[in-house]
């Protein structure tokens, strides 16, 4: 059976999402964070020495990076959902969202989260972390013009990507300034998957 390694109030949200999406079965070990430091507990160090979340196991295998896993679960599971057929313009644009959001995205929302925690010592590097944030989140509001879905019409494994970096421009920039990005995360959170994974093991 499917293992995944679930820490709270982390990305790993989008895994727990997508195994329901698939209809899998699958054993989910929680983890919590440390109270004062926000850490990861030592213990998920024993599944993988970087000792982040998540981490899936599944026939022997041990998977890290939700970008990694999600591309391994849509491949393995996905019986032809879920991502747009290999040789395509749309399978091109499938992976390059799908690795965007980490690669690109994530740094000026991660950059806003940690310099907050400084206070006025942050202050300087704030206009730049700003001008990033807009430039990378107006960019995915203006891909999501006429569109419900990233790629093509339907839910991709890159919608599960991008979904957190959505959720996080809604946390920074509420939820008038990109429209696009808002009805997303409405539509997203508004599946029946997604409800149950919330529902069963937290954000």
């Amino acid at each position: 059976m499917i293992e995944l390694h679930h820490l709270n109030a982390s990305r790993s949200r989008r895994i727990t999402w997508l195994l329901e999406e698939l209809g899998l079965d699958y054993k989910l070990f929680p983890y919590e964070r440390d109270a004062k430091t926000h850490l990861a507990p030592p213990e998920l160090a024993r599944i993988h020495p970087l000792g982040k979340a998540p981490v899936l196991c599944d026939d022997g295998q041990v998977l890290i990076e939700s970008g990694a896993i999600i591309e391994y679960l849509v491949r393995t599971y996905g019986q032809g959902r879920f991502a747009p057929a290999p040789g395509t313009p749309e399978y091109n644009r499938y992976v390059q969202l799908l690795h965007y959001a980490e690669g690109s995205a994530m740094l000026p929302l991660m950059l806003k989260l940690y310099t907050g925690r400084l206070g006025e010592g942050g202050a300087p590097l704030q206009p730049r972390i700003d001008s990033e944030m807009a430039n990378h989140l107006g960019y995915l509001d203006s891909e999501l013009a006429g569109r419900e879905y990233f790629v093509g019409g339907e839910l991709s494994g890159a919608d599960v990507q991008l979904s957190f970096v959505a959720q996080m421009a809604l946390r920074y920039a509420g939820r008038d300034r990109y429209p696009n990005l808002t009805a997303f995360v409405d539509r997203i959170e508004a599946r029946p998957a997604y409800q149950k994974a919330m529902a069963a093991h937290g954000a």
